[in-house]
């Protein structure tokens, strides 16, 4: 049988499974299939919906006249700075970013449906944001980025203030302190994702938890400020409510900023589906997040995590959590991550966090503690106490197998060593496997060998071997 046999249905079926309905929306791949012949033509053109039609417009020339070329389908707004191989921007670029802008401001924006703006510089924000204060009905999709100086303030009428469609709103380096009465409006919102949220667009915790009352259907939520600003103020903190709003589809979840920021918003939230936590504080004096500890020891899926791993940088401390089993991912289900320079702070920041906030320290069985390739030596060279490492590992109580770098071998072994009688099965009191990379086998279990001895004696008997990677 030829394709020609095909019935309609069939043949329909095949155009939606060729990648028509998921494919790049940089790509119009259905255009191929109009040029083939007069029954496909008719056939793609006889089911817009089912197919996805779009028309992908990126400013190559007035919208109109592309418009004029193709039937009314809902259009895609692109627009990025296009760079030569000389790192020079391409000199058609302005043009196209006009057209697209005229776009925007035209009679058809009521067919705009998505909207992706890279790197926009300033010079053409205040067009951009006048041409944004009506409203487009049938928007689904919003991504604005911009580079260069802060953006001016996006005013209260964006999007003339409704966007009941929208599903995507990504925003990066954008001020948009009034942005909790747009998102009251759009219910419908499942991503939304605030980046590099600059001072002059603060969004207080409250504001942002009442906008959250709305989006039942909401999966995915990231939040991160740029700077430590975005502390909230403790005169103008509304009590939390005496009942906690339920995300009831929130499966992600990411955040940077202060904790004390993430303690407010968590107070009025909860999210029983979540299965992926990022959270990324910066540096602060008092790491208290009980919220957290609820928000994790609410979440069923994050109850299986039995791995970490922690990563020394020059900047920042890393702890990844992960169950033993399940699909190798690149992406662990909580990942944790404290800026700060000092390996004082980091240590200490680090079992602050921890032992205010895990339910989960006391049932991981495997740990894994490594340091950045790029760390420099001086790194090490600040005068840290036994008691440091000591606190944190305190917090692993039921550890089994703890694998060690050879810079960290040589602290973590010499706190442990002096380690004796009752106090040598206190910390890490389940452990069975000391594993070191790289420092002579030999020498580490010389070094430890007077808190083997304190623990084979009390009946928590361990051995010290090599880690191969």
């Amino acid at each position: 049988m030829t394709i020609d046999l095909l019935p309609d249905d069939v043949l329909l079926e095949i155009f939606v499974h060729v990648n028509i309905r998921d494919r790049d929306v940089m790509q119009n791949p259905w255009h191929v299939l109009v040029h083939v012949c007069q029954r496909w033509r008719y056939l793609v053109f006889a089911s817009p919906c089912h197919l996805n039609l779009r028309l992908v417009y990126g400013g190559h020339q007035p919208i109109s006249k592309m418009l004029d070329t193709w039937p009314v389908l809902p259009v895609i707004l692109i627009s990025s700075q296009e760079i030569l191989p000389s790192g020079l921007p391409h000199p058609k670029s302005d043009q196209r970013r006009d057209n697209w802008v005229a776009a925007l401001e035209s009679e058809h924006h009521n067919r705009i449906c998505e909207i992706y703006i890279s790197n926009m510089a300033n010079l053409r924000w205040e067009r951009f944001a006048a041409a944004m204060r009506k409203p487009f009905p049938e928007l689904t999709d919003l991504h604005v980025s911009v580079y260069g100086d802060v953006a001016p303030i996006f005013p209260d009428s964006f999007l003339g203030g409704s966007a009941p469609r929208l599903r995507t709103l990504k925003l990066r380096s954008i001020p948009f302190p009034s942005i909790p009465k747009l998102l009251l409006s759009a219910p419908g919102l499942v991503t939304l994702i605030l980046w590099d949220i600059p001072d002059s667009g603060y969004i207080s915790p409250d504001a942002m938890a009442t906008a959250l009352t709305v989006m039942t259907r909401l999966e995915t939520l990231d939040l991160r400020f740029l700077s430590t600003r975005s502390r909230p103020d403790p005169a103008s903190r509304p009590p939390p409510p005496p009942t906690r709003f339920v995300l009831p589809a929130l499966t992600e979840l990411m955040f940077q900023g202060v904790c004390e920021y993430l303690e407010n918003l968590l107070a009025r939230i909860d999210a029983p589906l979540l299965d992926y936590l990022l959270i990324i504080f910066f540096m602060d004096h008092n790491f208290r997040v009980p919220q957290l500890h609820r928000l994790i020891g609410h979440a069923e899926e994050l109850k299986t995590l039995d791995r970490a791993e922690m990563l020394i940088f020059g900047d920042s401390i890393w702890l990844n959590l992960s169950p033993k089993t399940g699909a190798i991912d690149h992406r662990r289900p909580f990942e944790l991550r404290i800026r700060c320079r000092e390996l004082c702070w980091q240590l200490s920041s680090l079992a602050q966090v921890c032992s205010s906030s895990f339910p989960l320290t006391s049932t991981l069985e495997e740990l894994k503690i490594e340091e950045s390739s790029y760390l420099p030596s001086s790194h090490w060279e600040d005068d840290i106490e036994d008691t440091q490492w000591l606190e944190l590992l305190d917090l692993f109580t039921a550890l089994k197998d703890l694998y060690l770098t050879d810079e960290i071998a040589q602290r973590v072994c010499g706190a442990l060593q002096r380690l004796s009688g009752e106090r040598a099965t206190e910390v890490l009191p389940a452990l069975r496997n000391l594993f070191v990379r790289t420092l002579p086998l030999k020498s580490a279990q010389e070094a430890m060998m007077p808190f083997v001895a304190a623990r084979q004696l009390s009946g928590h008997p361990m051995v010290v071997d090599r880690w191969f990677t």
